[in-house]
């Protein structure tokens, strides 16, 4: 069983830290980045225990160990999910001062949210007791049968969008044409919405500088507006070409030097316009060069004889000597024949584990017929611990991919953004709740 871990355990920790470090945004803290690793290494850490439970259920091991960490699995991620991360989610998102009011900001705004949702739960229980008048005490079981239909039917709905969304996405990309309209209208999107944040955080700007300006040096809240403005400062030293253009001032934007809870919230709405603009940059430059990329491909291979089958790109000098040619040659021949080659046959075997998942959850209830391919691939390799446990590694991993796909694309229609390298803190934070 060592074996299994040895390879697992690297393979899962690997996944996490390069996912969180390619998303996560340069601001993020520390003690966020080691949260939401850890949380979602306990979200992964079924793909290394279900495996391992499989091989002692066939061999008759005893469970002890196995079931130890089931419960460290469950138990972390019932505290993180409840208790720690949407502390510290309300934490980051707060804009007060000192460390003592971002927790109470945090504290209040969560019981907040628990009491409503108590107060639903209440009122459906009441509710039940009064429809059942002749209950007789499986209230417990009633509701534990509630929570798993609800995360079943929730996590076969995910699953099923991932398993058809993943291979038909990678199949069509393969497509240039295809491909060019897609970047095409995200490009024009983008900048939009791109133009609307550089408003945004203009007029964030205007406002902070113009509550600074009329206070005076002896208001009580001074010392609140230095640190915006020390805040302020840092941020357009950190990127001396952003310009401020268009800012202007509302109907109650002079409204921020009431006390410290105004003040707050207008920290607040300067670090997240700040944040929204930059994702938004980070976004549009993505498929701004994955657009200029792909019309470089194209174009190559348009006038592959005339350039001898080599790749000549607008974004770097031809390469000198024998060696740059014969790495131009290697990569036509990666991007401009290779690549769309692998992604389709990708595509393909993707397609095909999706088929043979839906066909084993669609033949599991009858009893006496095992349609499953992963079962009778299990089953064949008899007791090879090893082989075993990788027969149920892999299609668990797809599985894991397809469901949360879904779900991210699903959470930023609605709560967060995912961006690479300008994920903040409360995104971060959101997901892995």
């Amino acid at each position: 069983m060592w074996v299994f871990y040895l390879i697992s355990l690297p393979l899962t920790l690997g996944m996490v830290t390069v996912t969180l470090r390619y998303f996560a945004g340069p601001g993020v803290p520390r003690y966020v980045i080691t949260t939401v690793g850890y949380a979602w290494f306990c979200s992964l850490s079924f793909i290394i225990l279900v495996p391992a439970d499989i091989w002692t259920t066939l061999t008759g091991h005893e469970k002890g160990g196995i079931g130890f960490f089931w419960s460290w699995s469950y138990w972390s991620t019932f505290i993180l999910t409840w208790a720690v991360v949407p502390t510290i989610q309300g934490y980051e998102d707060a804009g007060d001062f000192t460390v003592k009011e971002r927790l109470k900001t945090s504290i209040h705004m969560n019981l907040l949210f628990y009491s409503i949702v108590g107060a639903i739960g209440l009122f459906g229980l009441i509710l039940l007791l009064v429809m059942h008048r002749a209950w007789d005490g499986g209230i417990v079981g009633f509701a534990m049968a509630c929570s798993n239909t609800f995360g079943l039917v929730t996590g076969a709905f995910l699953l099923g969008f991932g398993l058809s969304e993943i291979p038909r996405n990678i199949w069509k990309n393969a497509d240039w044409t295809h491909r060019q309209k897609v970047l095409s209208h995200r490009v024009a999107k983008m900048a939009v919405k791109l133009d609307n944040a550089h408003q945004e955080y203009s007029n964030a700007i205007v406002v902070a500088q113009a509550t600074s300006n009329q206070m005076s040096k002896r208001d009580l809240l001074r010392p609140y507006m230095d640190i915006i403005d020390k805040m302020l400062a840092q941020m357009l030293r950190d990127d001396s070409s952003f310009k401020p253009s268009g800012g202007r001032l509302g109907e109650n934007d002079m409204d921020y030097d009431t006390d410290d809870k105004t003040m707050a919230t207008l920290r607040r709405q300067l670090r997240r316009a700040h944040e929204e603009y930059y994702r938004c940059k980070s976004e549009y430059m993505t498929y701004v060069m994955e657009a200029l990329e792909l019309e470089d491909t194209i174009k190559n291979y348009e006038r592959r004889d005339a350039n001898g089958w080599k790749y000549v790109s607008s974004f770097r000098e031809s390469r000198a000597g024998t060696l740059g040619s014969l790495l131009d040659t290697i990569e036509f021949i990666w991007r401009c024949v290779l690549r769309k080659q692998l992604q389709k046959g990708f595509a393909i075997i993707l397609g095909c584990m999706s088929a043979a998942i839906l066909l084993a959850e669609a033949t599991l209830l009858p009893s006496g017929v095992d349609l499953s391919l992963f079962s009778i691939l299990i089953k064949s390799v008899g007791k090879q611990e090893v082989l075993v446990q990788v027969a149920a590694f892999v299609p668990l991993m797809y599985m894991c991919i397809c469901t949360y796909y879904s779900l991210f694309q699903i959470g930023m229609l609605m709560f967060y953004s995912l961006t690479a390298r300008q994920t903040s803190s409360v995104s971060l934070l959101m997901i892995c709740s």
